[in-house]
């Protein structure tokens, strides 16, 4: 086990996948979990191995699981070993495996990591100095708001935030760029959390007006605190001012909730009639209708989306019909595309087998897709063996999948023996990180 293994599982869902390690953890199956994050190396076990031994307050075995990931020096690791410490009640055993080491006091993440385990240990005073010398650093900012919420340190954490938010604008004025944009985002945040919502809502108005944006969309933080605080007539003003489509999606779900879903649609509507590029407002339109159960009109409020295969909205109406169970209008939806849909878009195949098999007509699709030489050999057998196993084949799906060497096909593959209780043959089918790192070199 080492960081570069350990970050490539991160990067790529490789060892044992989180879908896997989830169905084995939903099955009982916690035991061959433990066992595969010891002998594999796998970090999603040993994460969810932790996560379940911490519930149980069984804090011994979560550390003996985390320890030897944690002690390879790899941060995620490091977070997750020394927050089992701090709940074990060993909090200098946390604060000895999360402190910086020589130069590393320099790296704003690393000594994130440890402010971290500061603030566990209500040591947040200790962590803010810790961290004041990194804020500069994108990634350590937003920590410092999140981890000191609920502390009682927000007058300090201003202290911190208002001058970079404060150069942010300065530069901006200048008509240069800056890094620490961010700050006013969190500037807004830690008021409001402090009881001066009223006060966010006018600094973060103003950096609006004064197209203050950066490449974080402070708009949409604005747009989402007016609605936290009912404003209505604020989120109007900004919808007409030249912010729709960060302020519609806020004011709908106000008006909705104030049980003046009328008045939600009359404006998403006229929105849509006043604007060449209507179709985030169509979506909008149709989120609403259907929450209301107006599926039909739901429909039609996107139908006219439907010929562009580039920004249209028939995969969004699609999975809205699904998600209420209407398989089979959604695919009839899907019946009526054009050949010159077809040729320019490549989600219609698959999402019409899947429909095809919530209808009950498996076989019909599985005869379809073995028609068709031309597909990939490894979707082609992973999309029947999953047809197989809704047609209640689970043997012949799992016997189509063992013929493949694939990480897919092996994951889908442990998924249904996991269902037949065959776990631990679950496990071994899954190749190891050695081996997959070596397949994706490979392909």
């Amino acid at each position: 086990m080492n960081v570069e293994d350990l970050q490539w599982q991160a990067d790529r869902w490789g060892g044992t996948s989180p879908r896997v390690v989830d169905h084995l953890v939903e099955h009982g199956h916690l035991e061959l979990v433990v066992q595969a994050a010891d002998e594999r190396g796998d970090w999603f076990c040993a994460r969810a191995a932790m996560r379940e031994l911490c519930a149980a307050k069984d804090f011994e075995r979560a550390w003996a699981v985390m320890k030897p990931f944690a002690e390879t020096g790899w941060l995620p690791a490091v977070s997750a070993g020394a927050d089992v410490l701090v709940r074990w009640s060993r909090v200098e055993d946390a604060l000895a495996l999360a402190r910086p080491e020589g130069a590393t006091w320099q790296a704003g993440e690393v000594c994130q990591a440890y402010t971290e385990v500061l603030v566990k240990a209500g040591r947040v005073g200790e962590a803010l100095t810790v961290l004041e010398p990194h804020l500069a650093d994108g990634r350590v900012l937003p920590s410092l708001v999140e981890m000191t919420k609920g502390q009682g340190e927000d007058e300090r954490v201003l202290e911190l935030i208002v001058p970079l938010a404060e150069e942010a604008r300065r530069v901006q004025a200048e008509g240069g760029s800056s890094s620490l944009w961010r700050a006013l985002d969190l500037q807004a945040e830690v008021l409001e959390r402090s009881g001066r919502a009223e006060e966010a809502m006018r600094i973060l108005g103003a950096d609006v007006a004064a197209r203050r944006y950066g490449p974080q969309n402070t708009v949409e933080t604005y747009t989402e605190l007016l609605a936290r605080h009912g404003r209505i007539e604020e989120l109007l003003q900004a919808a007409h001012g030249g912010h729709a489509r960060e302020a519609l999606p806020p004011l709908v779900r106000v008006l909705k909730d104030a049980g003046r879903a009328d008045e939600a649609e009359t404006i998403l509507r006229a929105f849509i009639a006043d604007t060449d590029y209507p179709d985030s407002y169509q979506a909008l339109l149709m989120d609403l209708l259907a929450g209301q159960e107006r599926i039909d009109e739901a429909v039609e409020a996107v139908r006219p989306t439907f010929a562009d295969p580039w920004n249209g909205l028939l995969y969004p109406a699609v999975l809205m019909l699904a998600d209420n169970g209407l398989h089979e209008r959604a695919l009839r939806l899907l019946d009526e595309c054009s050949p010159e849909y077809l040729d320019e878009t490549h989600w219609v195949p698959s999402n019409r087998w899947w429909l095809m098999g919530e209808t009950g007509r498996c076989r019909e699709a599985i005869a379809e897709i073995e028609a068709m030489p031309d597909l990939d050999a490894d979707e082609r057998d992973i999309t029947i063996a999953s047809l197989l196993a809704q047609d209640g084949r689970p043997d012949e799906a799992i016997k189509l999948l063992r013929s493949h060497a694939g990480l897919a096909a092996a994951t889908d593959l442990a998924v249904l023996l996991i269902r037949q209780n065959r776990a631990a043959e679950a496990i071994a089918v899954i190749p190891s990180v050695a081996a997959q790192r070596v397949d994706a070199q490979r392909r």
